[in-house]
């Protein structure tokens, strides 16, 4: 079909012959791509790429020149444009006006007749998750650097999601035209900081203000980046002041690949001069195998650097069919059988897919997909292998930002999405129901802050629960529970501006604002030494009598039991009758659920009843529950108590740099040390430290560690609190009982 064909098809050619001469071309590109894409096309030409790295190196604006150069949209917008209509990938409000991304978006398109799927994910560590799922299902990716900041916090951590799920990745230094831009230094950070097999494939011409274009190495050539938007490239020769340099980096080059590639190694020790496709075979073969990083350079928002970039990742970066992917056999009780899938984008082979994120859209829960075999229609119908429940497709989209187009069919490797399917984030599916299969989950890291979160007005609480039901399903690292002891709500992140988001969203999206506070401590009350009773209840003035009395020991648990409480019936012979030991268990239970010093529950107490006494007429199940009351009222006021406050198991993880710096935060709050460990310039420390003295931590540790610290934390035991924290939550708790008797007063 020829480019006119397509235009008369697609545009109206009345409105093209108002647009200038600048949009028609744009208009030409856009809808070309459109054309050209809803052609199948065999694996080979796929590619299926994620963007990622620290929190401002460049993605969502590298993203943005990519969809441009590609005919995907047809003006470039900012992430903090004057013109706030913002990038299209951040096509939430909250991203927009903060100017980050807060949720990975999927988009497609096409360059060089090749179709590549694009994930623009979060550089924030509170949205770890996002880079997580999207990193699940891609076969390769973009790591971006800042050419000023080079390798941050979040670079590590990319990095290591990266390893975790064995994803092939190029380097693109950006921000070369930044004051203090080194991509030298960046160069030898990825090879000390993230151990990576480096080398340029790219060299800048010139920094900062004075950043004109770049040299590919490989080729030998300079390329220069001119017209409106660099989308003219001007091939040269190499300036005269940097060819030794060039030549020099080329070796370099030549030498880092021979190291890990036998083929380019012989030509190496043969002292046979690699031709330019040799070098390129060369980075494609080890690029594979994460034995080599290719590293290019530019500037996205001067529009330098962008199109040798996408050339590079349909150059050296893997289609569908190159990487194995393998799900387990849920018929197989160990699951160790292992099934390797079929890449093959035909129909020949049954449909196995990967439900990785969630999505309320305006039509119902969005679903993303990866198809990894097979293909899958329109009507066809898909079954969650976890649930066994059935789905008849309705609609099939491919996504473009929070934009949708409708589509007949998907093949292996492509990236949809599905309406009306209810499942969870790394669900697998299938077409074949008695293919029982499961692919590998989606790691998932537990949370690490938690706040107290109360509504502002209780009449929204309905709109309150809706967004929670929906914000806890789509992201898994969001959780929401109710504290029955403290009589509050919690949420618990990735940190603070996570939480802090969510109740954004709240407000904007649900209309119920809401408070976020530090959360309660369950404390524990227990008592120092045994206390021996005997407690006679007795009325028998007026109505039906009651006469209970009550003998035994109220003694501490060991401290192994401390969280426990026990009653025992050590009684003989007739004293007191069996059907009334219910009641006296039911009266002490009562009396642990709030303590004498600070109102919280006691814990580690056993009260061991050892005699009595019955009356023949009044006694009853009752009144041996208020004698047991009475003895435990008589034990707070005589016997000697203190509080109990939780302690957590803490793992800290950081660079070995650091080492002295978390010590001392430990000591600080009260921890002890059981264990440290140093592994791969890592350091990681475990520490007992007390609940209420973690509250805060996590700001503190990414200050202090520019981020690059991490830490999870479980309960570990309970222990005695130190006096001064006895003493506040006592006086506390005085405060809040007189504050409550002037009100009954009043």
């Amino acid at each position: 079909m020829t480019l006119t064909a397509v235009l008369r098809q697609s545009v109206n050619l009345s409105r093209l012959s108002q647009l200038n001469t600048c949009t028609c071309k744009q208009n030409v590109r856009f809808w070309a791509s459109h054309v050209k894409f809803a052609e199948h096309k065999p694996i080979e030409k796929i590619r299926n790429i994620g963007i990622s790295a620290h929190i401002d190196s460049g993605k969502t604006t590298l993203t943005e020149r990519v969809l441009y150069y590609t005919g995907r949209i047809e003006e470039m917008h900012e992430v903090r444009g004057k013109d706030n209509v913002g990038a299209t990938m951040d096509s939430m409000e909250l991203e927009r006006q903060r100017g980050i991304t807060i949720q990975s978006a999927a988009t497609y398109t096409l360059w060089k007749d090749h179709n590549i799927n694009i994930i623009d994910t979060p550089g924030h560590v509170d949205f770890t998750v996002e880079v997580e799922r999207a990193l699940r299902v891609l076969d390769g990716a973009i790591l971006v650097l800042c050419a000023v900041g080079g390798v941050q916090s979040q670079t590590l951590t990319v990095n290591r999601q990266m390893q975790r799920y064995n994803v092939p990745c190029i380097g693109f230094i950006n921000k070369l035209d930044r004051m203090g831009a080194n991509p030298k230094r960046v160069l030898e950070q990825m090879r000390a900081k993230l151990r990576h097999n480096v080398a340029f494939l790219q060299l800048p011409i010139g920094l900062e203000s004075n950043c004109k274009g770049i040299i590919d190495l490989i080729s030998q050539q300079a390329l220069y980046f001119e017209g409106n938007y660099g989308e003219d490239i001007r091939k040269d020769e190499i300036p005269k002041d940097m060819k030794v340099e060039a030549e020099e980096r080329r070796l370099e080059l030549i030498e880092h690949l021979s190291n890990v590639d036998d083929q380019l190694g012989e030509l190496f020790l043969n002292e046979v001069k690699p031709t330019e496709q040799d070098i390129k075979d060369a980075v494609r073969r080890s690029c594979l195998k994460r034995k080599f990083t290719p590293l290019l350079v530019g500037s996205a928002l001067k529009n330098k650097g962008v199109q040798p970039l996408l050339d590079a990742v349909i150059d050296y970066l893997p289609n569908p069919g190159e990487v194995e992917n393998v799900a387990f056999d849920e018929s197989d009780k160990e699951k160790s059988k292992k099934i390797v899938l079929n890449p093959e984008r035909s129909d020949k082979n049954p449909f196995v897919g990967l439900a990785f994120k969630l999505e309320a859209g305006k039509f119902g829960q969005l679903t993303y997909f990866r198809c990894y075999q097979g293909t899958l229609k329109k009507t066809d119908s898909i079954y969650n292998t976890r649930t066994n429940k059935k789905v008849r497709i309705s609609r099939l989209v491919r996504l473009h930002s929070n934009q949708m187009e409708d589509v007949n069919q998907v093949y292996a490797g492509d990236i949809f999405a599905l309406f009306g399917v209810d499942c969870a984030s790394g669900d697998s599916f299938v077409t074949d129901p008695d293919l029982q299969l499961s692919l590998e989950s989606i790691h998932v890291a537990d949370p690490v802050v938690t706040m107290s979160i109360q509504l502002k007005n209780n009449k929204d609480r309905d709109n309150f629960s809706k967004g929670i039901a929906r914000f806890t399903k789509e992201d898994p690292t969001f959780h929401f529970t109710y504290d029955t002891e403290n009589k509050e709500s919690v949420v618990s992140g990735m940190g603070e501006l996570h939480l802090e988001i969510y109740a954004q969203r709240l407000e904007r999206e649900y209309n119920s604002p809401v408070i976020l506070g530090k959360p309660k401590v369950s404390f524990r009350e227990t008592l120092q030494e045994p206390y021996k009773f005997d407690y006679l209840h007795k009325k028998q003035s007026g109505g039906q009598g009651q006469y209970a009395r009550v003998i035994g020991i109220l003694e501490p648990l060991p401290a192994e039991q401390n969280t426990e409480l026990q009653f025992t019936d050590e009684t003989v012979g007739m004293n007191i009758s069996k059907q009334y030991i219910p009641g006296v268990e039911k009266g002490f239970r009562y009396m642990c659920q709030k303590g004498y010093l600070s109102g919280h529950k006691l814990a580690g107490v056993k009260f061991r009843l050892q005699d009595g006494m019955q009356h023949c007429v009044d006694s009853s199940d009752y009144a041996f529950n208020l004698a047991a009351q009475g003895a435990m009222r008589d034990a707070f006021t005589e016997g000697a108590w203190y509080i109990l406050e939780p302690i957590m198991l803490v793992e800290i993880t950081v660079p070995e740099e650091y080492q002295g710096v978390i010590i001392g935060h430990i000591n600080k709050r009260r921890g002890i040390i059981v264990g440290t460990d140093s592994n791969d310039g890592w350091f990681v420390i475990t520490a007992e430290v007390p609940l209420n003295n973690m509250f805060g931590y996590i700001k503190e540790l990414r200050s202090t560690t520019e981020g690059k610290g991490e830490f999870s934390m479980e309960y570990s035991r309970y222990s005695p609190c130190v006096p001064e924290t006895q003493e506040q939550l006592i006086r506390e708790y005085q405060e809040t009982l007189e504050l409550e008797t002037h009100k009954r007063k009043n």
